[in-house]
């Protein structure tokens, strides 16, 4: 990995630290604070921030096993910090070098970003958000509900989506801690719990300065498929987790079943064989990870270098990510079934906390619907249709081609 010298065991020192307690974190609820501080302050956030505005320029496999190194410790970091790293995509993109600058120089001294797109409820089928961009004592600012709003508990600052004056959607930052920010960890869901989701209001909070992102085109193309990565990572490390915990859980029991072949677990060749399965999805996960990765790196490449088949590269890429992903979550959520099968009834017990690898995954496994993907796979294979963009649903004109459709 291209790091500099003490980077990398800088970072794996805390991923060491999470994994002691990631376990007993599960049952306490004690929030992730002071070790996503440490992962800022030994560069963790500024992986894919260019040499150039102080970062590490990391490519995107790269990225990922790092994220998935994260994921193994605690399934938590890579879902707090998505939205990180999503803002950090955006401004590799950005049609400003100027403003894209000054966050990435923000970004590599330390800040951190959180999310605020989803809302528990839009009030049009195009997912436009409630929550407006107006004026307010004649500057810009932000007003709304967000639910979803992952990682902004942790963060110095919040890309929020909002409707403009216009009808349509832009994406502003804002400072995570102005008094008119309010946080309500009520995240409710079976997993991710500590990943700093849930409620979050703004009660006319200032846009700052150069924190009008918009949503450029190329912007949207790459994010798509690097959204579902970071998840795809996090399932990755959960898999291998599983495989950590399993030989654990083996080495630690004392005795067998009563028809079992041997009198030792470590042993008996149906239990040896349940760890052999997990192994066997986690470097499924891991080498569909890499490849889907690489991927999306080309089509970055070629859309950096102004090919007129980036169009197609993005199209491949995200066909091959959805590939990636309906594999992948079958093969994790299959995993976290399994490893029960290598303990007695001791497995079960509260204290090993087991149960949260399959809560955390199939968690993961909801935020982008993998029951569509097949059909757009096979759409592509056969028909070689481009699946649909966010693109699609946010430019002026889909939004009217859309009116007129419900008309």
């Amino acid at each position: 990995m291209s790091l500099p010298d003490g980077a990398l065991p800088e970072m794996r020192c805390v991923f060491a630290t999470l994994a002691a307690r990631t376990a007993e974190r599960s049952r306490t609820g004690e929030p992730l604070t002071a070790e996503i501080r440490d992962l800022a302050a030994a560069g963790f956030g500024r992986l894919r921030v260019p040499a150039g505005h102080g970062g590490f320029g990391v490519d995107l496999p790269t990225l990922v096993e790092l994220l998935a190194e994260a994921g193994r410790a605690d399934a938590n970091v890579p879902q707090i910090l998505r939205g990180h790293f999503t803002t950090v995509e955006i401004l590799r993109h950005s049609p400003s070098p100027a403003q894209a600058a000054e966050w990435l120089r923000r970004i590599a001294a330390g800040a951190i970003f959180g999310n605020a797109q989803s809302e528990a409820a839009a009030d049009s089928p195009d997912f436009r958000p409630t929550t407006t961009l107006h004026e307010a004592g004649g500057r810009p600012v932000i007003s709304g509900v967000k639910y979803y709003s992952t990682g902004s508990l942790y963060a110095d600052y919040i890309r929020v989506a909002a409707r403009t004056a216009d009808g349509g959607t832009t994406f502003a930052v804002v400072d995570a801690r102005h008094p008119g920010v309010t946080h309500a960890d009520d995240w409710d869901g079976i997993g991710q719990r500590l990943t700093g989701s849930g409620t979050t209001r703004f009660d006319a909070v200032p846009v700052c300065a150069g924190g009008d992102l918009g949503r450029g085109e190329r912007q949207l193309r790459s994010i798509q498929a690097f959204t579902q990565l970071v998840h795809l990572a996090n399932l990755a490390g959960i898999a291998r987790n599983l495989v950590d915990d399993a030989a654990e859980l083996v080495r630690s029991r004392v005795r067998t079943g009563l028809h079992a072949l041997s009198e030792r677990a470590t042993t008996d060749p149906e239990v040896l064989a349940v760890v052999g399965e997990l192994y066997r999805h986690s470097r499924t996960a891991d080498a569909l990870l890499i490849q889907a990765a690489t991927g999306l790196e080309r089509a970055n490449r070629l859309a950096e270098a102004g090919l007129e088949d980036a169009d197609a590269a993005y199209a491949r890429a995200f066909v091959d990510v959805s590939a990636a992903q309906v594999t992948i979550i079958e093969a994790v959520l299959d995993a976290g079934t399994r490893i029960f099968n290598a303990g007695g009834a001791s497995a079960v017990r509260e204290g090993a906390a087991l149960d949260r690898h399959w809560r955390n995954a199939r968690t993961l496994a909801s935020h982008n619907p993998v029951v569509y993907k097949p059909r757009l796979i096979g759409d592509h294979v056969v028909n070689a249709a481009a699946p649909r963009s966010f693109h699609d649903r946010f430019t002026p004109a889909a939004r009217t081609a859309g009116e007129r459709s419900r008309s």
